[in-house]
C-alpha cells in the first residue's frame, strides 16, 4: 500500500467517524420531530420507529392553544422580548468594557480585569440566592427585569472575547483618528466598532442561544403563566397528577427550535469567522 493510499484511507476513516458522530448527535432531534406527528399514546410504544403509523398534525394546533387561555404565541412573544433585550444589553455593555480594558489606561487596571475574569470561575448557582434576595427587595420578581437588567452590566466571557479581538487592531488607527479630531468615544464608535463586527455577531449569537434556552432563571423569577417563556411553558405539558401530552410537547419543542436553527444558518459565516479570529479556536 502506497503512502498516498494510506493517507486517503486515513481521511476516509476520519470522515466516516465524523458522519457517525453527526448521525448520533442528530438522532434525538429527528426522533423528537418524528414523535411530534404521532399520537401521544404511540410515542413510546413505537419509540423505535421514526416514521409514524399515521401523521397527526393536530398535535401542533393542540399544543399552540397552550394552557388556561394563554397560547404559545404569548410564550414566544415573552421569549423574544427577553432574548432581544439581553442580546442588546450584552453587546453594548461588553463592547464598551472590552474597549476600556484594551485601550484606556487607568489605575489598578490589571486588578479590575483579573476580578472580572475571576467571575468566570463562579458557578451560576452560587449567586442565584443573593441575586434573588436583591431582586425580591427591588420588587422585580414576576417581571422580566431580573432576566434583562444584568445583561447591561457585561459578561466576563464576552468581555474577554471582544478584548482579544480589539487587541489585534493596530494602535495607529486610534492615533490617526485622534489627529482627525475624534474623541475617545468617537474612536470607539467610528473605528473600533466597525472592525470588531465579526466578534460582536459571534457574541450576539452565543448570547441568543443561551438566553433562548434559559430555563432556570425564568423558572425562578417568573411565577405568572402569562409571563412564562417557552422553556418554562413546555414544562406545563408534563402533569404528574394526570397524564403528559408528549406529542403536543414535542410539537411545541420542535417549533421552539426553528429560530435558533434559522439564526445559525443565516449567520454561520460570522460564527466561524468570529471563533477563528478571537482565539476561541484551540
Amino acid at each position: 500500500m502506497t503512502r498516498n493510499s494510506k493517507f486517503s484511507m486515513g481521511k476516509l476513516m476520519i470522515q466516516l467517524l465524523c458522519v457517525l458522530i453527526g448521525i448520533v448527535s442528530l438522532y434525538p432531534l429527528v426522533w423528537m420531530v418524528a414523535s411530534s406527528f404521532k399520537e401521544s399514546s404511540q410515542v413510546f410504544v413505537s419509540a423505535h420507529s421514526l416514521i409514524p403509523r399515521s401523521w397527526d398534525f393536530s398535535n401542533y394546533t393542540t399544543g399552540w392553544r397552550g394552557f388556561a387561555g394563554i397560547t404559545f404565541g404569548t410564550f414566544f412573544k415573552n421569549t423574544i422580548i427577553i432574548v432581544c433585550s439581553v442580546v442588546t444589553g450584552t453587546v453594548v455593555s461588553c463592547s464598551l468594557i472590552a474597549y476600556g480594558f484594551a485601550r484606556i489606561p487607568f489605575r489598578l487596571k490589571g486588578f479590575w480585569f483579573g476580578t472580572v475574569m475571576l467571575t468566570l470561575l463562579l458557578p451560576g448557582q452560587i449567586v442565584q440566592i443573593p441575586q434573588y434576595i436583591i431582586f425580591h427587595k427591588l420588587g422585580w420578581v414576576n417581571t422580566f427585569l431580573p432576566l434583562i437588567v444584568p445583561a447591561f452590566f457585561g459578561s466576563a466571557f464576552f468581555i474577554f472575547l471582544l478584548l482579544q479581538f480589539i487587541r489585534t487592531i493596530p494602535y495607529e488607527l486610534d492615533e490617526a483618528a485622534k489627529i482627525d479630531g475624534c474623541s475617545r468615544f468617537g474612536i470607539f464608535a467610528r473605528v473600533i466598532m466597525p472592525l470588531i463586527t465579526p466578534a460582536l455577531v459571534t457574541a450576539a449569537i452565543f448570547e441568543f442561544y443561551w438566553s433562548w434556552d434559559n430555563f432556570f432563571g425564568a423558572l425562578i423569577y417568573l411565577g405568572k403563566p402569562q409571563l412564562y417563556t417557552i422553556s418554562v411553558a413546555l414544562r406545563l405539558f408534563a402533569d404528574p397528577s394526570s397524564g403528559t401530552d408528549w406529542s403536543a410537547m414535542f410539537a411545541m419543542a420542535t417549533l421552539s427550535l426553528i429560530p435558533p436553527i434559522l439564526i445559525f444558518f443565516v449567520f454561520q459565516r460570522y460564527i466561524v469567522e468570529g471563533i477563528s479570529t478571537t482565539g476561541l479556536k484551540g
